[in-house]
């Protein structure tokens, strides 16, 4: 197959992470989750027919974001779940998440074909499973679907909405469960794929039309695409070693964006990133891949 892989913003981000693909504007939207921390934008977007990029900073760790059907966008942020507007740049807090744990933030997260906003935690120092999953409704509730949780990651949907993927990149495991599209509830997990044997650790997702799931290998540096079975259907090496996360976009929702991180100092208790001692060349950016040959599957926007 004959595919292109090329760097369209040499963002240096600390820790690039969730894309999102706004297929009204066709305009890329991505996250800085530690960007802060280093006087680093939070937010990106880039429209991909000038290559022009805006950001906005913020005062939190961002772990994703999802578009609201009425404008600005719904972010899952360190300490919570919070409102954004992209004119104004005010976040409007909607509720606080953990807040008696002070070592876990809020990171991974998407959007459900009924406008709910679903977003995992993460022990800041990768090591404890004291984290959960959380389902925030159009009506603001918030309900926690899961727990035990140490690195929240790849949260995304099979394209008939039955199956919803979702890994704990320091269990090394992506799990699959029945997914109830009318309530919005989880059941039945069970294992779906497992980086144990592999160089990498399960980092961001995504779905494409066909039910492969997409994701990015952090430390490995490969995108795996995964079967509706569990089984690797095809790997891409990537120009960086640490991918964070993928999505599908342009106009025909057949390209694809993959983020990066250019951190080396990491607060884990773990050694898995102790042998980067410099920056590689090129992380940080955001790629993308043309040529593929399949198509993407439009995100949907928070319904609140």
């Amino acid at each position: 197959m004959n595919y292109s892989i090329e760097c369209v913003v040499a963002a240096s981000n600390e820790l690039g992470e969730g894309p999102v693909w706004d297929p009204e504007a066709g305009v890329l939207y991505w996250v800085d989750g530690t960007g802060r921390r280093v006087g680093k934008p939070s937010i990106w977007c880039l429209d991909p027919r000038t290559g022009r990029t805006r950001h906005w900073s913020l005062d939190h760790d961002v772990g994703a974001m999802a578009l609201r059907k009425d404008g600005g966008a719904v972010l899952a942020l360190d300490d919570g779940f919070y409102f954004f507007d992209f004119d104004s740049g005010k976040l409007d807090l909607i509720t606080h998440i953990d807040a008696e744990q002070p070592r876990t933030r809020l990171n991974d997260g998407k959007c459900d074909r009924r406008g709910r906003f679903l977003a995992g935690g993460m022990d800041d120092k990768e090591e404890l499973g004291i984290c959960g999953l959380w389902r925030l409704d159009p009506d603001l509730t918030v309900t926690k679907l899961d727990g035990g949780i140490i690195c929240s990651n790849g949260p995304c949907w099979s394209p008939d909405d039955r199956t919803f993927y979702f890994a704990d990149t320091f269990q090394q495991v992506m799990w699959a469960y029945d997914y109830d599209l009318g309530r919005g509830t989880v059941s039945n997990r069970r294992d779906f794929a497992s980086t144990k044997d592999d160089q990498g650790f399960f980092d961001g997702s995504t779905v494409d039309a066909e039910g492969g799931v997409w994701n990015a290998l952090v430390i490995g540096g490969d995108l795996i695409r995964y079967a509706p079975d569990g089984s690797v259907e095809r790997r891409i090496g990537m120009p960086v070693k640490n991918i964070t996360s993928v999505i599908f976009g342009g106009e025909n929702l057949d390209e694809l964006y993959v983020t990066s991180m250019a951190r080396v100092r990491h607060p884990a208790a773990h050694e898995h990133f102790a042998k980067q001692m410099k920056p590689q060349f090129g992380a940080g950016s955001l790629f993308r891949i043309r040529g593929l040959g399949i198509r993407g599957v439009a995100e949907p926007r928070f319904a609140g």
